[in-house]
């Protein structure tokens, strides 16, 4: 595939991804619309990295996207942004801006930076809409007024935990297809990726975080409705969509 060609597919995977972004993030949606989007943009980024040969992926520049959470302190988001990056193959860290708020940047190749960034959204549009569905059950009604903040951090906690677990479930599920074509992508991304992010001498260290008080009782409500997100993309459209175009 000639450079002018790959930018072609990259462009129309955001396009589509803007599409799905203006129905579920811009307008609103139900919680079942956006399910369904999460589900779509990972069956589009596996079958544009199936357009692909080896060579056009190996000459694919790596890039940054950053995320905002405009926010100074620590957020839930925090203990699901790792498994993100690894369902779309790509490397995040976390940072300040110049305002002293975190951001958090993604580093890999075009393609996976761009969905990662969506689900990055679409998780913390959903944690938000959950919660404040959460806000209105009676379960939330028995919190005293002085405890509904830890209530509403531990609920926030338990569902991205969940949503971490499914996507880590999820991605072995989507390594496994991918293994069955032969190709190894997974592992071919990886290398390209890791041998990028070497280059950019950054000076990282692992954040311990400090032990948080939890509401038992919040935290596994939020694990429900996490468990609830049926981020599902159809693991089967791999192996149906015909032969891989041969590497090289």
């Amino acid at each position: 595939m000639d450079q002018s060609s790959k930018l072609a597919e990259l462009d129309k995977l955001k396009m589509r991804i803007q599409a799905l972004r203006a129905k579920t993030i811009d307008n609103g949606c139900t919680e079942d619309e956006a399910l369904s989007a999460a589900a779509k943009v990972a069956e589009l980024l596996d079958r544009y990295d199936l357009s692909l040969t080896d060579i056009d992926i190996r000459e694919a520049p790596c890039d940054r996207r950053v995320y905002e959470t405009h926010r100074k302190k620590r957020i839930p988001l925090d203990d699901c942004i790792g498994a993100v990056a690894n369902f779309c193959n790509c490397r995040v860290w976390r940072e300040k801006n110049q305002a002293g708020e975190n951001r958090y940047v993604f580093f890999g190749l075009r393609s996976d930076i761009e969905v990662a960034h969506y689900l990055t959204e679409l998780i913390d549009i959903a944690v938000r809409t959950e919660l404040g569905r959460y806000k209105t059950t009676s379960g939330y009604g028995r919190f005293r007024h002085n405890q509904r903040h830890l209530a509403n951090a531990s609920f926030a906690l338990g569902m991205v935990a969940s949503i971490a677990d499914k996507l880590t479930a999820m991605k072995a599920g989507r390594d496994k297809v991918n293994h069955s074509t032969g190709r190894g992508l997974v592992v071919l991304k990886t290398s390209i990726v890791d041998a990028e992010f070497g280059k950019l001498d950054l000076n990282l260290r692992s954040s311990r975080s400090a032990g948080r008080m939890v509401s038992l009782t919040a935290y596994e409500a939020g694990g429900v409705a996490g468990a609830s997100l049926a981020i599902n993309p159809a693991l089967g459209e791999r192996a149906k969509s015909g032969p891989a175009k041969g590497s090289r």
